[in-house]
């Protein structure tokens, strides 16, 4: 009989710790905006793949730069979205703190990209780049989805094997843009069924759900 109580007590336990985690996760980020940003992203790779070969290495990084303000714009786009009209945040800008903890790591990506292009060290910039943005998904982890850690641990795999691998030359925009579409989706997606009141896959392409009697 205790040690049913016991059990019963410790379940009870468990139930809270997990409402309060649930009440506490943010739910700024927005899977939509991810999954865009990597088609952004992928459709810049293929634009400049066609012109690699006439493009030269700053134009590249230029271009990418670009895809970068676009990206941040429809991500923190939605971001402040949600911050001004979210009734549970009321405008409270303690809520946006998770948000703001990856700057540090967006701070110093930029500082290296501008060391390594003044160097011309441009083959180093692709590592460089997936392995903050790696780092950057383990910012705030406590309030985000656990499976987020995922993309951040492939992100920094890959990044990784840049440095080493010939494919990752500047000229493989390609290849770079086709990464980033794939683990900005995968990101989009964790976001998107991490929510209690999901529309499924469907929902998250923009295919009206029928609702069924």
């Amino acid at each position: 009989m205790i040690a049913n109580h016991i059990h019963d007590a410790l379940r009870q336990v468990r139930e809270l710790q997990e409402r309060i985690l649930l009440k506490q996760r943010f739910k700024g980020y927005s899977g939509r905006a991810r999954a865009l940003g990597g088609c952004v992203a992928l459709g810049a790779g293929l634009l400049m793949h066609g012109r690699a070969e006439r493009l030269s290495e700053l134009s590249i990084l230029w271009g990418w730069l670009l895809v970068v303000i676009f990206s941040a714009a429809i991500n923190y786009g939605a971001l402040f979205y949600w911050f001004l009209t979210d009734t549970e945040v009321k405008r409270d800008l303690r809520r946006l703190k998770p948000a703001l903890e990856v700057v540090p790591v967006f701070f110093v990506a930029g500082v290296l990209t501008a060391v390594i292009a003044e160097a011309g060290h441009f083959h180093l910039l692709y590592g460089i780049w997936l392995c903050c943005y790696g780092l950057a998904q383990f910012c705030a982890r406590e309030v985000l989805p656990r499976a987020i850690r995922w993309v951040g641990a492939v992100y920094l795999l890959v990044g990784a094997l840049a440095f080493v691998l010939p494919e990752f030359t500047v000229q493989g925009t390609l290849v770079f843009g086709a990464i980033l579409f794939l683990g900005e989706w995968a990101a989009g997606l964790v976001f998107h069924f991490d929510e209690p009141a999901h529309s499924g896959l469907r929902g998250f392409l923009g295919i009206p759900v029928r609702k069924t009697d």
